[in-house]
């Protein structure tokens, strides 16, 4: 029988990450001045790329050209943000960085390194003292190529996942700290990894339990609420604005695929959020999941296999999320991480 890593989110021991994929680096980078940041994977080799947006409202860089019809086939590296639309400048650093390794899509000109990208909005997040106007820009793209490596990266209040929230249809003070997580899933050959910076509308959800570890809480702060069971009793909250909210990530495996084969382990991975988000894919979200593959293995590919490890590494990576998020004191409140909340509680 094939060996398989999967990892047990019910018992909170998130095993692997996205760097499990050879070739593949991670690095974050977080803002002193305000609690928001940038994480880029890096493809110094270059990967297959592909991306696929569920949400009503993302906010995006050069995902046109990861269109299976397109012409270029190959990434050098996925930036991941916060900072709404100014985030999306952090690509433009981590472009720099690469020029200046010669990484890049040769043209005979010059080589073009090629970063999609996407942001999430983290802009209400501010602690005393912070600056409101800090934003990832395109320094900490580059800081984050220069801290990016083989290392199994940090998990929580960290690079895109520094000032996300989720749970935040029944106002921002009643929701929760979000994050970015890490997981991975092994079946003999086959490596998935992902990698998701969660700042959903919704609530997060273990999948293997059904149980709600974080998202919207009661009026008196004391309870989870459980989002979706309180819509559907007729319950209304205080409507975030549309794109206020989303959930963005990577999905990267060993295989050697294609750019057609590659969008559907995006398209997939989206499954995993599903699981693990409640609920997912709103139009107050702009979730959007990236998906690399590097290659590395040459062995003729069962995509089915590989959709279905892409599901479960991207839920599990939710989970990750959470589970590492950190309470923060802000302007506006404290907003509690999962675990220092259920202890409480």
């Amino acid at each position: 029988m094939a060996s398989q890593t999967i990892v047990n989110s019910a018992q909170g021991s998130v095993v692997g990450s996205i760097v499990d994929v050879p070739g593949l680096q991670v690095g974050h980078f977080t803002l002193s001045e305000r609690l928001t940041g940038c994480s880029v994977v890096l493809a110094p080799g270059g990967a297959v790329g592909a991306v696929d947006v569920r949400g009503a409202a993302p906010g995006t860089r050069e995902t046109d050209l990861l269109d299976p019809a397109n012409l270029v086939d190959k990434v050098h590296a996925v930036v991941l943000s916060g900072g709404s639309a100014f985030g999306l400048d952090a690509a433009t650093g981590v472009v720099r960085w690469l020029d200046e390794q010669g990484i890049g899509f040769e043209t005979g000109y010059g080589r073009v390194p090629i970063v999609p990208a996407a942001v999430l909005f983290d802009l209400p997040v501010v602690r005393p003292g912070d600056d409101p106007q800090a934003r990832p820009g395109a320094d900490a793209g580059y800081a984050a190529c220069q801290a990016a490596s083989t290392a199994s990266p940090a998990a929580g209040n960290v690079g895109a996942g520094a000032g996300a929230c989720v749970g935040k249809l029944f106002g921002l003070d009643r929701c929760m700290k979000g994050g970015i997580g890490n997981a991975s899933v092994r079946v003999g050959p086959w490596v998935v990894g992902a990698l998701v910076a969660c700042n959903a509308v919704g609530d997060v959800i273990d999948p293997a339990t059904g149980q709600v570890l974080a998202g919207a809480r009661t009026a008196d702060g004391k309870n989870l609420l459980d989002t979706q069971r309180a819509l559907l009793a007729g319950e209304r909250g205080n409507r975030p604005l549309p794109g206020t909210n989303t959930t963005i990530g990577v999905v990267a495996t060993n295989a050697t695929l294609t750019k057609a084969q590659a969008k559907r382990l995006a398209m997939s991975a989206h499954d995993g959020l599903a699981r693990s988000i409640r609920p997912a894919h709103t139009t107050l979200d702009g979730d959007t999941l990236f998906a690399l593959a590097t290659g590395t293995e040459a062995g003729p590919v069962d995509l089915m296999l590989l959709t279905v490890m892409a599901a479960e590494a991207t839920a599990l990576a939710t989970v990750d999320a959470i589970s590492k998020a950190l309470t923060t004191n802000t302007t506006s409140g404290c907003i509690p991480g999962a675990n220092e909340f259920h202890q409480e509680h």
